[in-house]
């Protein structure tokens, strides 16, 4: 465990969040651990996906969080085609299934919708409000309820395609669902979709390579966590 001195634990730490794992919890391990408490992140990531997570250690950089909230994001993504699931991803209940298996020309016909200002709407299991409420929360409760559409800016670029998988590599605005992608695409080409794995690989300024898996983070010396924190951006 580090010395009890936060005033040596402040700054930006990259992380790279293993799968099955909450935002929240990976917060909570480094918080733990540094004896830091103020530590909070520039946008959560689903515990099914992997990838950036970028901590802001201290309160002088949790007070500037506002700062990093308008960054686009870039993610790597796997769709599954031929069903849809009720979270839109993979740990979710399957709700529909179809044997239609669409064309490379299909896939990159479609495509074409998902290039620039994309309205999207939000998923019923999300973190977003309404009226106080997590959308996850009243989901969870077997409740359905209006969402309000966002007006998003993004750009999808095929990495690979073997039915049932569809590799892409998304870059969003702040905001963007990429499960919402997926439900949304699927349904484009008439056969159903959902996110089977996501791997966020930029966040503004701050790429995956420059992270740290959390756990190799949570065996660092005091010395070596302070020469991985960011003190400028």
């Amino acid at each position: 465990m580090f010395q009890n001195d936060c005033t040596l634990t402040e700054g930006i730490l990259l992380i790279d969040k293993p799968c099955d794992q909450t935002s929240f919890s990976a917060v909570a391990a480094i918080r733990k651990e540094t004896l830091q408490k103020k530590i909070g992140h520039t946008g959560t990531l689903d515990p099914f996906a992997t990838g950036l997570l970028v901590l802001l250690l201290g309160r002088s950089w949790t007070k500037k969080a506002p700062l990093f909230l308008h960054h686009d994001k870039e993610y790597e993504a796997i769709f599954c085609l031929g069903k849809a699931t009720d979270t839109y991803d993979c740990d979710g209940k399957v709700t529909h299934q179809s044997d239609f298996e669409p064309s490379s020309q299909d896939i990159n016909k479609v495509l074409l919708f998902f290039q620039g200002t994309y309205v999207q709407t939000p998923p019923m299991f999300s973190a977003k409000k309404i009226d106080g409420t997590r959308l996850y929360e009243l989901a969870r409760k077997g409740i359905q309820v209006e969402r309000k559409t966002g007006e998003v800016t993004i750009e999808t670029t095929l990495l690979n395609y073997t039915y049932p998988y569809l590799s892409l590599r998304i870059k969003g605005s702040k905001g963007t669902y990429v499960r919402s992608i997926a439900q949304d695409l699927g349904e484009k080409l008439g056969c159903f979709a959902y996110v089977s794995s996501l791997r966020r690989t930029q966040s503004g300024p701050f790429r995956l390579q420059d992270s740290l898996p959390l756990n190799e983070c949570l065996s660092l010396s005091l010395e070596e966590l302070q020469n991985r924190l960011l003190r400028s951006i």
